[in-house]
């Protein structure tokens, strides 16, 4: 996959064992999205869809309201896209939820700043600069 190879490959070297598997998601997250043919606004339909609407909107804002695994696994779970990020970071669903509930808020903060979601081509570009906040 390019750069995000790259940069999950310098985000495990940096981080060590410690807050590598959330790093992993992250960068799960990040391809996810860009594979996904809504990308961006397919992860803010979704969470809309199972009733984390608000939740998605305080964390576009840069507001870090705690969702709970359940919650991140509703929002989620109905588009394959938490298989298809715990895939990606080699982890399990429930691993992989319980991340998210620290990633989700900071990826849609840096993807979707107030609200407005990046397109898919951009995303490649973002990741190397949202990896910081995990390093």
């Amino acid at each position: 996959m390019g750069i995000f190879d790259s940069i999950a490959g310098m985000a495990e070297q940096a981080m060590g064992s410690q807050g590598g598997d959330t790093a992993k998601v992250a960068m799960g997250l990040m391809q996810t999205l860009q594979e996904h043919p809504e990308g961006v606004q397919g992860l803010m339909n979704g969470l809309q869809q199972s009733g984390l609407g608000a939740h998605a909107e305080q964390w576009a804002s840069g507001a870090t309201t705690t969702a709970t695994p359940e919650q991140v696994q509703a929002g989620l779970g109905n588009n394959g896209m938490l298989e298809a990020v715990a895939a990606k970071a080699g982890l399990s669903p429930e691993m992989t939820q319980i991340a998210l509930t620290t990633v989700l808020p900071m990826v849609l903060a840096h993807v979707a700043p107030n609200g407005q979601a990046a397109q898919p081509g951009d995303l490649g570009s973002m990741a190397g600069s949202l990896l910081q906040k995990f390093l």
